[in-house]
């Protein structure tokens, strides 16, 4: 009986299934592949992919090399599993990442998990808040308006939207947004591409 099968058949342990989708999600979110990681780790691949998928345990001797690999303290990796900040498929409301932009009165919150073919953004504007200027990115996207009030420039086209109003655009057009209104806008926004790869107007 060989290794792979003696794992198949081995009952899968919540603790190391729990890692090892906080070990993928780490490595997604720093798109690595399974070999890159592996490579700078200096386990195998298929040692690696027995990891991620909770058909291994953590051994000691793997965990100083993977946390260094992927530039996090060791504990990060074996922290109680509850702690949900780096889970593969689900974002807790407490362990949203900010993401970076440009213009006055604009916050947002990555709301997709590592590896997500879709990006989910929550996005905050407040009033008299809005994009330095218009800008244009690869892919596609959706919105739908939370609370207040937002000001949406596609294309060259003026629409106001409220609470409860949806719009959808390809990424390549020139769009803006702002507040108009007197209270905080906030907006589920999903696109198509990633954070990274978005020239955010703001």
């Amino acid at each position: 009986m060989g290794i792979l099968e003696e794992a198949s058949e081995r009952p899968r342990d919540d603790a190391d299934v729990r890692v090892g989708r906080r070990v993928r999600a780490l490595r997604l979110e720093r798109k690595l592949s399974l070999a890159d990681l592996a490579a700078r780790a200096g386990v195998s691949i298929g040692a690696l992919s027995q990891i991620e998928r909770g058909l291994s345990s953590l051994r000691v001797r793997v965990i100083w090399p993977l946390a260094a690999a992927l530039d996090i303290e060791p504990s990060a990796l074996i922290t109680d599993g509850n702690d949900a900040a780096n889970d593969l498929y689900c974002v807790r409301a407490n362990s949203r990442r900010p993401i970076p932009v440009k213009s006055e009165g604009i916050a947002k919150a990555l709301l997709s998990p590592p590896g997500a073919t879709l990006t989910g953004i929550l996005v905050t504007v407040e009033a008299g808040g809005g994009t330095a200027e218009a800008y244009a990115h690869a892919g596609h996207e959706f919105g739908f308006v939370l609370s207040g009030e937002v000001q949406l420039v596609v294309d060259s086209t003026k629409y106001v939207l409220k609470a409860g109003d949806s719009f959808a655009f390809k990424s390549t057009l020139l769009h803006a947004f702002r507040n108009p209104g007197a209270e905080r806008c906030q907006i589920l926004w999903v696109n198509t591409t990633k954070p990274s790869g978005i020239r955010d107007g703001a």
